[in-house]
């Protein structure tokens, strides 16, 4: 059961869990897709240290007029390839992520990302549509991957 400020999304990919955990934390790969539509995140801008209690930062820059938003997190979990787990410290009420990544059939994997501690800014229809946004661009890459086929 969804709680206030909690939301859980699902999408299912044509690619395996191991690439689509690389996906999720190499720079090369977050470059590609990472944040809404109309924004980019330039690979220089990607901090991972893959371990619990290591940083996970993304400097995301708005296309149109170049803004920038500053991401910080924490690893908290780190089970490859099954689970991450990181929380935003600096986002009121402590913003924890945590991204399943469930083995199906014929070489697919469901991605369940569950986030809790959602403040309200972060509650609204209108962010809510861009997060969706990033899950379509996640989608997208990794159909252009080899082997690979979002569906």
């Amino acid at each position: 059961m969804t709680q206030p400020g909690e939301f859980t999304y699902r999408r299912v990919h044509r690619a395996g869990r191991e690439l689509l955990f690389d996906c999720m934390t190499k720079p090369e790969h977050l470059a590609r897709f990472w944040g809404p539509a109309g924004t980019s995140t330039p690979v220089d801008g990607i901090t991972i240290d893959l371990r619990p209690g290591g940083a996970f930062e993304t400097v995301m820059v708005n296309d149109s007029d170049g803004s920038r938003y500053t991401m910080r997190a924490v690893y908290v979990e780190v089970r490859r390839p099954e689970k991450l787990v990181w929380t935003e410290p600096d986002v009121e009420g402590g913003m924890t992520t945590t991204i399943t990544f469930v083995e199906l059939d014929d070489e697919r994997t469901e991605v369940v990302t569950h986030q809790t501690n959602v403040p309200p800014m972060f509650s609204r229809p209108e962010a809510r549509d861009g997060f969706l946004t990033s899950l379509d661009r996640f989608a997208a890459y990794v159909g252009t991957l080899p082997g690979a086929v979002s569906g």
